[in-house]
């Protein structure tokens, strides 16, 4: 156990060790939400050491934390030769979705070396060497952190037990070597680019870092359209399968992408109910990925009307997820591809005569199962409730993928977390995905839904953006 020295005097709390004291607090909004940034002095190392915490954390359990060690390179100045700009961010989106966590910012710079010696570091790996053999060639151990001022806060902030955000073992190791109770690894999984797959590389190879890279990466990200989606992207959908589990844990619905494909005027079809083909091959493979990734894939009676999809996975290795059609009438043809293509069918439908639920009772029509759900105003299928059974049903994650009128409900309910984009380069001039005003507005002006964090990729001629929901 932590065994941390009182004091009576300090400003945060009443029992705060005197070697180590939080001497002042305030509110910190951020993208990601409203935080508090608590500034830590102490006589142990004189670092300056701080706490960002989401949310009410004081004597919790199982509380998302990230111990994350100071880098000006990559932090502030956005640099590419390392992942941790991207952890961070990655770190506070996390916690904030969560809904109480903290990250524990501790000025190590360059795993415990300082910033001038990371920049000698950093010449030396021009020349070809690692990150770890930079490190020793300058006499510095490969990593030189000290995880004790982690503890204190910890200790300050009366946690009980942690579920830590990191892909690196010793991190664990150190914290519960200091008696800190971590119950869980929770993986930090950011996109390599071209500047830092090699360090990544040898934090896997070197530093025991539980890291997905894909093979040969370095020459993978540089064109990335050449590439299997599933190799090149898999971190991404290994982090989706994580934040789907945890989502469902948290709040007992799934996890909710939006994903289609649009043309640069943002139409998703030349004519309304008519079939057109707007994504490349490569966008197709792509999105059979991200099929793969999810438990159910939901569509509008309105695409399988004008399209006749099978919603399966073909262009990628995957499971098919299971399909859900929203077709508050019943108007699902029987002849219906996916009726064909699945062993059973989730139809959500609110107004329907007992001939046409005869007809989809599953002893015709391949299994179709009838999901009886309440009506909105408008009579049509409430998708909150949906989600919310679909969640009951042990779903933990959905895509949906249109049509227009089902991308634009999930808009302005703020049904989905995530987005995923495929904008293709052509015009059409035809059925927009998003078919009314989106704003909201309250006392401080109008809001519009917008995508953070986004990650861009190429995929033949198309443009494809990922990014999570926020206003």
């Amino acid at each position: 156990m932590f065994n941390a020295p009182q004091t009576s005097e300090t400003t945060c709390n009443t029992d705060q060790p005197i070697a180590f004291n939080c001497t002042s607090s305030a509110r910190i909004p951020t993208t990601e939400g409203d935080f508090s940034l608590r500034y830590y002095r102490n006589n142990l190392d004189n670092k300056e050491h701080l706490a960002l915490v989401f949310g009410d954390v004081t004597g919790g359990e199982n509380v998302l934390v990230r111990v994350h060690s100071e880098c000006f390179t990559g932090d502030v100045l956005g640099s590419l030769r390392c992942d941790c700009g991207p952890q961070l961010h990655s770190a506070m989106r996390a916690i904030a979705e969560n809904g109480r966590g903290v990250i524990i910012y501790l000025r190590q710079e360059g795993r415990g070396i300082g910033l001038e010696q990371k920049l000698r570091a950093y010449n030396l790996q021009d020349e070809g060497y690692d990150t770890v053999d930079a490190n020793l060639l300058l006499g510095h151990q490969a990593d030189e952190r000290n995880y004790l001022p982690a503890a204190y806060i910890v200790h300050d902030l009366k946690l009980q037990s942690i579920r830590l955000l990191t892909n690196n073992p010793a991190k664990i190791e150190g914290l519960r070597d200091l008696g800190i109770n971590v119950v869980d690894r929770v993986p930090v999984v950011t996109p390599p680019n071209e500047q830092n797959a090699g360090y990544l590389q040898t934090k896997v190879d070197r530093m025991r870092h539980l890291l997905d890279i894909a093979p040969n990466a370095t020459e993978k990200l540089v064109a990335p359209e050449e590439s299997h989606p599933q190799v090149s992207h898999a971190h991404l959908f290994a982090a989706l399968r994580a934040q789907a589990v945890d989502h469902h844990q948290r709040t007992g619905r799934p996890l909710v992408t939006l994903s289609y494909a649009q043309s640069l005027d943002g139409s998703i079809t030349a004519q309304p109910g008519e079939p057109f083909a707007i994504s490349s091959t490569e966008s197709l493979q792509w999105t059979h990925a991200l099929r793969a990734a999810h438990d159910a894939i939901l569509v509008g009676i309105g695409t399988v009307l004008a399209d006749d999809p099978t919603l399966t996975v073909r262009f990628a290795q995957g499971q098919n997820p299971q399909p859900i059609v929203v077709d508050s009438h019943l108007r699902l043809p029987p002849n219906a591809k996916v009726l064909q293509k699945h062993p059973t069918l989730w139809v959500a439908g609110t107004h329907a005569t007992p001939e046409q639920r005869s007809r989809l009772n599953g002893t015709r029509l391949n299994g179709a199962q009838i999901l009886e759900l309440p009506a909105t105003a408008g009579g049509q299928v409430n998708l909150d409730a949906l989600f919310a059974e679909l969640g009951r049903r042990g779903v933990q994650s959905i895509m949906v993928e249109g049509g227009a009128q089902i991308i634009t409900n999930i808009w302005q309910q703020k049904l989905a977390q995530n987005a995923v984009i495929t904008i293709a380069p052509i015009l059409l001039g035809g059925l927009h995905s998003v078919s009314a005003p989106l704003f909201s507005a309250n006392g401080n002006g109008l809001h519009f839904p917008r995508l953070n964090r986004t990650q861009t990729f190429r995929a033949g001629e198309d443009t494809i953006i990922w990014g999570s929901i926020g206003e």
